[in-house]
């Protein structure tokens, strides 16, 4: 029998050990929001959060209920724009990173 290991235990082991991983995937959850990928982009953010702040101190930094913030980061969750800068904001703090945006322009 093969030893497996928890995709998300992996996740929270390489984000403890690596900050830049932790950056790529707050860049890579904006990315894929700006791009329409939404649900993808809510589980990266919800295991990035797992991995770091953990829900219970998102909601204290958001001022949101903890079961709200799950639910909004869920495969079928549906956060608003405040909400959703309000976790992206309390995820930029916690790793020190600023986002900005590129626009490249689409080729046709």
């Amino acid at each position: 029998m093969a030893l497996t290991r928890s995709f998300k235990h992996t996740i929270v082991e390489r984000v403890e050990r690596d900050p830049a991983f932790a950056r790529g995937l707050l860049d890579e959850a904006a990315t894929l929001f700006l791009n329409s990928e939404t649900e993808t982009a809510r589980l990266i953010l919800r295991d990035l959060v797992n991995a770091t702040l953990g829900f219970e101190q998102l909601a204290v930094v958001t001022d949101k209920p903890s079961k709200s913030l799950h639910r909004m980061l869920s495969a079928k969750g549906n956060p608003n724009m405040d909400n959703l800068a309000a976790i992206f904001g309390a995820m930029r703090q916690q790793l020190g990173v600023v986002l900005e945006v590129h626009a490249v322009k689409a080729q046709a």
